[in-house]
């Protein structure tokens, strides 16, 4: 067995056992509570102990993380077919697969309202808590009066919640992940209505809570020794697009700052998951912007390159999902980097309440958008029987709901859409006071859209979308061609191709190999 008596206090010495031993606690049934927020901080050894037990003496249970979670559980528990419910999101295949074929029952639920609604027991049979917590830490500490300390990993999400409602609690300690990570999180449990207190954040930077999750030793049934790694996936290559979107966010943001609507050091940023979002951050990076802080949920590359150039004051989220790369360097350096990052539960980190009083700026994405920004990130078809399924809302209605939003997308046809299948996240609705008839607030929504094409604004009387700039790649005519739906391109200026200086930078430093952007070769004459 992995030794990890350096990473545990004596109280809990008793109780290390197997995955195997620890599954035999789970039983037909249960609500399970887990940790992890994306593929990062989630249990492992237990999951794929659980699904091995499953293929042997079938059972269900019903599964609750903070959101995506690794193929330990969305896939290796599907296969074997032990999941009933799963809430309240998912990204993997072969769970999706299983949600559209009716095999799980799923629910798309608001990141920051789960451990509220699994407290308040609006859950499927009225539990106030999970059957059963099982949480990934580095390290458990002893904190007496019958308490330890449990210190998270790479992600917070629901765990806090989910340790304090659990009747049983069963810890993997995973000796992959640096005890360095220690003093990185910020645990904070609100109280509930009618007791409820505002949240006391009005920095990014600001610490509530400890660094620690309090729990009982007596709820503690197994502590179980582990050494999977955190499943963290490559970004995609930052391609010329993405470095235009990039750029001309850039552009927006100091147009603000210059007309006085913006600090020269912004506002807290928020950014969306993935490829574009994390292209778009790294825009930042060789631009004149310092002392940034960022409000968000996941962290990824670009904010680690900020830190790098000197950029970043400090990154505030639920959840560390880097490159392979890129956590190999944070690894490798955590006492460094972990001044400059702050992990909280996803109710604070994804609270609309907090983005919109600290005047948080989003960046996301999205599958479809229509005429005035209502956005689609949900599914293409019926809702209930769609054509295909994708990753929901996530935060991103509660941030579009309180904040201005930029939306970062390829420009398509089949993205620009007359009418989207759902509206994940609310823009204008359907034009001047459609927010405000929906009881939200009617002086925030989208800004601006920023595509591979172009960019393209809204209209301050009709709140319409209009063509306000093109990529000397692009023209009117192409974004015309390229969009579902009648668009305004009479306002639209060629916007200025990239300085010298940034191609050399390109060619000669992040890419001399052409390995991801080719040359121009003329044409033989």
């Amino acid at each position: 067995m992995i030794d990890i008596k350096d990473r545990i206090c004596d109280v809990v010495a008793d109780k290390v056992m197997s995955a195997e031993a620890a599954a035999e606690f789970v039983k037909d049934g249960d609500n399970l509570g887990v940790s992890g927020f994306t593929p990062s901080g989630y249990p492992k050894a237990v999951p794929l102990a659980l699904a091995e037990k499953g293929k042997k003496t079938p059972f269900k249970v019903n599964v609750w993380t903070g959101a995506s979670v690794g193929p330990e559980i969305d896939q290796a528990m599907v296969e074997a077919g032990i999941i009933d419910r799963r809430l309240p999101y998912q990204t993997n295949g072969t769970m999706r697969k299983a949600i559209n074929a009716g095999k799980v029952k799923y629910a798309d639920i608001h990141l920051s309202h789960m451990a509220q609604m699994v407290r308040y027991g609006f859950m499927a049979g009225r539990p106030t808590g999970p059957d059963v917590a099982i949480v990934e830490v580095c390290k458990i500490n002893d904190l007496g009066d019958g308490k330890v300390g449990l210190i998270p990993t790479t992600s917070m999400g629901n765990s806090s919640s989910y340790v304090a409602g659990a009747k049983k609690v069963i810890v993997e300690v995973n000796t992959t992940q640096p005890v360095g990570l220690e003093g990185m999180h910020d645990s904070y449990v609100p109280l509930d209505p009618p007791y409820r207190k505002a949240i006391p954040i009005e920095k990014p930077e600001d610490r509530i809570g400890t660094t620690y999750i309090p729990c009982e030793v007596d709820k503690i049934v197994a502590v179980v020794p582990c050494d999977i790694t955190d499943k963290v996936r490559p970004l995609g290559e930052i391609d010329e697009d993405a470095k235009h979107m990039g750029a001309n966010l850039v552009n927006f943001l100091k147009n603000e700052v210059k007309e006085g609507r913006l600090p020269k050091n912004l506002l807290p940023l928020q950014s969306g998951v993935g490829s574009v979002a994390n292209a778009v951050i790294n825009g930042l990076v060789n631009s004149d912007f310092e002392d940034l802080t960022v409000y968000t949920e996941v962290i990824q590359d670009g904010m680690f390159d900020l830190i790098d150039a000197g950029k970043l004051r400090v990154a505030s989220g639920t959840a560390l999902t880097p490159s392979p790369e890129c956590q190999k360097k944070f690894y490798e350096n955590v006492e460094h980097y972990k001044k400059y990052l702050l992990l909280r539960p996803q109710e604070i980190s994804n609270s609309p309440e907090v983005a919109r009083r600290i005047g948080v700026i989003a960046m996301n994405t999205a599958i479809e958008v229509d005429i005035y920004g209502n956005v689609n990130s949900t599914s293409i078809g019926d809702y209930h029987h769609p054509k295909t399924r994708f990753t929901g809302s996530g935060g991103a209605n509660g941030i579009a709901t309180y904040s201005n939003t930029i939306i970062m997308m390829q420009h398509e046809k089949r993205r620009f859409m007359d009418k989207i299948d759902y509206v994940t996240s609310p823009g204008w609705i359907d034009g001047p006071g459609g927010r405000e008839r929906l009881g939200l607030p009617g002086e925030v929504g989208p800004q601006m859209v920023v595509t591979d094409r172009g960019i393209l604004k809204f209209d301050e009387k009709t709140k319409r979308m209009y063509l306000a700039g093109y990529y000397p790649t692009s023209s009117p005519e192409d974004v015309i061609e390229n969009t579902g739906f009648e668009i305004d391109v009479s306002r639209a200026v060629e916007l200025e191709a990239p300085e010298p200086s940034v191609i050399k930078l390109i060619r000669e430093e992040i890419d001399p190999g052409q390995a991801f952007i080719k040359v121009p070769v003329p044409e033989a004459k």
